[in-house]
């Protein structure tokens, strides 16, 4: 396949609602089953080796319009908790078997009951992440969610989970992973052959489709973007940060990359690609999963680092992508992203990095004031 057949059926999957995904995958799967989960860390090689399908649970984004879900919730939290409910509401969800929740923030730590109480017909499990990094049982405790995880598929809907068959859903993923970061590190060298709409498209797509399927997108891209011809062009090369769960728009994105950035690395989809290394093959695969995420984790708002500064990951992703500023995109309301941009402040600015924060929600559909701000903020670094 070429990369723009690749990037038109990824497209076509992505403008799906996530029950449309399901049914997708269920036509050919009948006795299939599909869970999804919230695109922070999600289990998807739990979910992969009970022979399930792992989607992304990405809310609503501008296809719905809030009718139920906001006499379900306050007024002041994230847009993509009131529409993910407002999905289940109006029967987008069909198709889906199961939610896997986890306290990644307090809005999703309540979700998992809310839609428990609203959707009784369906598996709703909460996975207790570990908050305490630097603990010396906390690898040993996340192996026994994990555990705890694959026993309730197995109570719910007789779906074990083999270590035989975890190995191999963890190899699978890791192969998976190690094509992303081939696409981001390409994106990193020459960011004018793979624009960020392109790669976030592509990545969208893969949390919606099996990971086989991923796999051979993700080589298709890989064999066919270097031979793209593709001039630099005169931009401002940033990270995107704080949109590790809220999903922006895409015009938001193509906005970003039309103001004059060359967005080289980001926060985008990072569920997905939550491990920075693959996750190691010898041993128990619950344990090699719990010691993975508690060593080989993205950086983010969702986990405490123990004593190293916030600002530490983001500045090690400006120095390995030779980024020249930041572009803060927490989703409104978003308390972790918006806590930690005290902190990632005051770390760019010791450290001389310049930064922008540009708040955004899901719904969004102008963006012209967004747009000048951006502008305004490249043309100060480009001709200062």
């Amino acid at each position: 396949m070429t990369a723009d057949q690749v990037l038109a059926e990824c497209r076509e999957l992505v403008a799906l609602p996530i029950g449309a995904a399901a049914e997708r995958w269920k036509a050919q799967h009948p006795e299939g089953r599909v869970v999804a989960s919230y695109p922070v860390w999600a289990p998807v090689e739990v979910i992969h080796a009970a022979g399930m399908l792992p989607l992304a649970f990405l809310g609503g984004g501008t296809s719905v319009e809030l009718t139920h879900a906001d006499a379900r919730f306050q007024s002041f939290v994230c847009s993509i908790a009131k529409s993910s409910l407002e999905l289940g509401f109006q029967g987008l969800c069909k198709g889906v078997d199961g939610f896997v929740f986890s306290n990644i923030c307090d809005v999703a730590r309540n979700l998992s009951s809310i839609y428990q109480r609203n959707f009784g017909d369906v598996l709703v499990e909460y996975l207790h992440l570990p908050q305490n990094s630097t603990s010396p049982a906390v690898a040993a405790y996340m192996a026994a969610e994990i555990k705890r995880l694959a026993a309730r598929f197995e109570d719910a809907w007789d779906l074990r989970v083999t270590p035989t068959a975890l190995a191999e859903s963890i190899e699978t993923f890791n192969t998976l992973r190690t094509g992303i970061r081939a696409l981001y590190a390409l994106r990193i060298a020459e960011p004018q052959k793979l624009s960020t709409v392109e790669l976030y498209t592509a990545l969208r797509a893969l949390t919606m489709a099996p990971p086989e399927d991923g796999i051979a997108w993700v080589n298709a891209l890989l064999e066919a973007i270097p031979r793209r011809a593709a001039r630099p062009r005169d931009r401002l090369r940033v990270v995107i940060e704080g949109t590790f769960c809220e999903q922006p728009p895409l015009g938001l994105l193509e906005v970003l990359e039309e103001a004059g950035c060359y967005v080289v690395e980001d926060d985008l989809m990072l569920g997905w690609r939550w491990f920075t290394s693959d996750v190691t093959a010898d041993g128990d695969p619950f344990e090699r999963l719990g010691a993975a995420y508690v060593d080989q984790a993205q950086p983010s708002s969702t986990r405490h680092e123990g004593r190293e500064h916030r600002s530490t990951g983001l500045l090690e992703k400006v120095r390995r992508a030779r980024a020249g500023a930041v572009i803060f995109m927490p989703a409104k309301f978003c308390e972790p992203a918006l806590f930690d941009y005290v902190l990632m402040k005051q770390g760019l600015e010791k450290a001389g990095v310049p930064h922008l924060l540009v708040e955004f929600e899901e719904k969004m559909w102008t963006f012209e004031r967004t747009r000048n701000e951006i502008e305004t903020f490249v043309e100060s670094m480009l001709f200062d």
